[in-house]
């Protein structure tokens, strides 16, 4: 598939003070891909500050949802985005990212090279800004996130067994075929890559175009990557480190 134009999609609750950054992110990643058409969608969710006016002037397309779940809110503003790019046509590529990450300048230019060697979706992996969790929070999610990962650079390349919305590109064809996000408030990226991969879509895990998160202890979605540093404090006493609560790996697929 040669995508005849992008979708970004990005769920917000109350990210007045990390939309811009986001937003500028993607802009950047978004210039790399001229001239082909791009829209960029923020799916405004149970918000009661200013993050959709935020992004309304940063140039996003502003839908608001009073869902207070990420699934629905990430659905809302898939259907959105497919509304304004009805006339490309049905090879249209989703993008998604978080309201809290940031994206580097090759994130879509790397998932357009994945789509156009066939693939029909691509897990890309995370980095951890450690904006409030502190760098012991981070060391310690770190060291289970990568321990699957090759030590040195002549080893096979890393084939991560991570799902993130926050980095998730998909076909709009196979998305709708698996009948899109669940109303989830949380794991709904999990749920969408399950039903793909059975589904006997192509699927490409890559760590190329990882993407920056803020590390915070208190999140947005109940269970999510918040909730997981908020538990890594050890026990008095115990040496025990606490395992990464990631997805295992949904089968065989190619990495990068």
């Amino acid at each position: 598939m040669t995508p005849a134009a992008l979708a970004v999609v990005i769920p917000a609750h109350n990210e007045e003070h990390r939309i811009h950054a986001c937003m500028r992110s993607v802009h950047t990643a978004v210039e790399h891909v001229t001239p082909m058409p791009v829209v960029i969608v923020v799916a405004a969710d149970a918000c009661t500050d200013a993050t959709a006016a935020v992004a309304a002037r940063a140039g996003a397309h502003v839908v608001n949802t009073p869902s207070r779940n990420v699934g629905a809110a990430r659905a809302v503003g898939i259907d959105h985005a497919l509304k304004l790019l009805a006339d490309a046509g049905p090879d249209v590529w989703l993008a998604m990212t978080d309201a809290d990450t940031t994206v580097p300048a090759t994130w879509l230019t790397h998932q357009v090279a994945w789509a156009r060697r066939g693939y029909d979706a691509v897990l890309g992996t995370i980095r951890l800004a450690p904006v409030t969790a502190g760098a012991f929070h981070v060391a310690r999610h770190d060291a289970d996130y990568f321990r699957t990962r090759p030590l040195k650079e002549t080893e096979p390349i890393w084939e991560h067994p991570h799902v993130h919305g926050a980095n998730l590109g998909v076909s709009a064809a196979a998305y709708l075929r698996v009948g899109g996000f669940a109303s989830l408030p949380t794991g709904e990226d999990r749920d969408l890559a399950v039903r793909l991969f059975a589904a006997g879509y192509r699927i490409a895990r890559t760590d190329r175009h990882a993407v920056h998160t803020a590390a915070r202890l208190r999140g947005r979605a109940p269970g999510g990557l918040a909730d997981l540093l908020a538990s890594l404090h050890p026990a008095p006493h115990s040496p025990d480190s606490v395992r990464h609560r990631g997805p295992e790996p949904l089968g065989p697929v190619k990495p990068v």
